[in-house]
């Protein structure tokens, strides 16, 4: 999927490596989508925000990402299994516009298909964009995310691989399965709504297996 805004780019990172704080994010790439969003669905009591949007080579927006919880940092000494894991709770949910093969506005060319492989991707490499093996060295993280940037598509590529099981969650009360998979970082989800959107999600201290989606009724009322 071509766009001119990865995955990564979901949490910018300021001059210091920490994310930049939400409110400096404004809801207006969200509101100009053509498509519905989606976020956790009503049983989610806690604090939602906005991500960032990603445009597709023709500046239309094409996805996006919402949170729910605890605002993640990048994590350079993550230990599955510590207390650490507790202290960020969060769950991000991305919407990915289904999108045939079609040509660009400027008919220049095509834009490339989405598909839930697009969503899980997407998810996949949010989730590395908080996480970086410990006692490793920054001058070394561009390259460990270029490799795992490249696994997770791979993984995304292969749904029915060994690496994925199936998750059925409730979108919009409706039981709809979810291909699943979790890792030492947190897990990573994907599936196909009926609004005509596929929907990504990577969380890590929550548990993917009681979450529920829906269609955000209104986008401004996350934090800004």
């Amino acid at each position: 999927m071509e766009t001119t805004s990865s995955a990564v780019a979901q949490a910018p990172a300021a001059e210091d490596g920490e994310p930049v704080s939400s409110a400096r994010r404004t809801v207006d790439g969200y509101l100009r989508a053509p498509f519905p969003w989606y976020g956790l669905d009503e049983a989610f009591t806690g604090q939602r925000w906005l991500m960032q949007v990603g445009l597709a080579a023709d500046g239309a927006v094409e996805h996006g990402s919402v949170g729910h919880g605890d605002e993640p940092s990048v994590r350079s000494e993550y230990t599955a299994g510590t207390d650490q894991e507790t202290k960020e709770k969060f769950a991000v949910v991305v919407t990915v516009a289904a999108n045939p093969v079609r040509r660009s506005a400027d008919g220049t060319g095509l834009l490339e298909a989405t598909s839930v492989s697009s969503a899980a991707w997407l998810a996949g490499v949010g989730l590395l964009s908080f996480t970086w093996p410990g006692q490793m060295d920054h001058s070394l993280r561009d390259d460990w995310l270029d490799q795992q940037t490249e696994t997770a598509w791979v993984l995304a590529d292969d749904l029915e691989g060994e690496d994925w099981s199936t998750l059925s969650l409730p979108v919009d009360g409706v039981p709809t399965p979810f291909h699943y998979r979790e890792s030492e970082f947190g897990w990573v989800l994907a599936g196909t709504t009926r609004a005509g959107v596929h929907v990504g999600a990577y969380g890590r201290g929550m548990s993917a297996y009681g979450l529920g989606f829906a269609v955000v009724k209104d986008i401004t009322a996350y934090d800004a």
